[in-house]
């Protein structure tokens, strides 16, 4: 489901501000957009992400903005030069012509210079204290885009119930057409077969076409479908099945029609229950 949601926050430290955007997708892909100094946060903020949500691809962009106090104290990362100087001599000991690195890019080298008035993990619960805020935003707007899509799917509903009720009284009316028809076949040619041999026909034949099975199935899960969207919460991957069973009574009926009327029926339903399912992937 889509949505959006930003906070901010004042800190000590500086201003940290966290972007959440999120679009439709069945599963949970999460990626994040932080600057270098705050990467050792990114499972943090996964994990929170993972807590609260289910389905959406949802992409955090987190950003810090330092005060300016003053001089700040930058000091070299050692184990970071002592990582970069030996790759370095890796490189020049293959490569004898490349150019060693020069001050200015040692410094820029992501890791290499630190600053001694700043640490992520002073930042931890700052950043996962907004990030709270911002999923309960980004939740408000999903919440009232899933109001719309309930509306939009319990509509179909009702047209789906419509249908079924419409379908019981075709079954007896395609009965008498079949028996009338045979009957006249058979004055046709001639034949004076026993009330008790087309009777036996009439009854293979509504054998074949017996849809109440397929139609109670129909309201059984139109009523569970309708059962979920009122008990709320993570129920996509639950209508998500249902549709699937929908579809499947609804391509038994479309095979078992004996009428033209119970096929318009059947394709009809198709017709709202891929509305519906469209939908329902996307729910969480």
């Amino acid at each position: 489901m889509t949505g959006f949601a930003s906070a901010t926050r004042e800190s000590a430290p500086g201003s940290v501000a966290i972007e959440l955007k999120s679009v439709n997708h069945r599963y949970l892909e999460f990626t994040v957009r932080a600057p270098e100094e705050l990467r050792a946060l990114e499972p943090a903020l996964r994990e929170a992400i993972t807590a609260k949500l289910t389905r959406g691809k949802v992409d955090c962009r987190l950003t810090f903005t330092p005060r300016s106090v003053g001089p700040k104290s930058l000091v070299p990362d050692a184990a970071a030069m002592e990582s970069l100087r030996a790759a370095s001599g890796k490189v020049i000991a293959a490569f004898p012509e490349a150019r060693p690195l020069s001050v200015s890019e040692i410094l820029h080298w992501p890791g290499v210079l630190a600053d001694e008035s700043f640490s992520p993990e002073a930042l931890r619960e700052e950043v996962l204290t907004i990030l709270s805020r911002a999923i309960s935003d980004l939740d408000q707007t999903r919440t009232r885009e899933g109001a719309k899509l309930k509306v939009m799917i319990e509509e179909r509903l009702d047209r789906m119930s419509e249908l079924v009720i419409e379908a019981k009284p075709l079954v007896p009316g395609a009965l008498k057409a079949f028996r009338d028809k045979l009957a006249a076949k058979v004055a046709e040619a001639a034949q004076s077969p026993s009330d008790e041999r087309l009777q036996q026909e009439v009854v293979l034949y509504a054998a074949r076409i017996d849809v109440d099975e397929e139609l109670s199935r129909l309201g059984a899960h139109i009523a569970e479908v309708r059962r979920v969207l009122s008990k709320g919460g993570a129920c996509g991957k639950r209508l998500d099945f249902l549709c699937q069973e929908l579809n499947r009574e609804a391509n038994t009926l479309g095979s078992k029609a004996a009428a033209n009327e119970m096929t318009a029926i059947s394709v009809e339903l198709k017709v709202l229950i891929e509305q519906v399912r469209e939908q329902v992937q996307n729910v969480e």
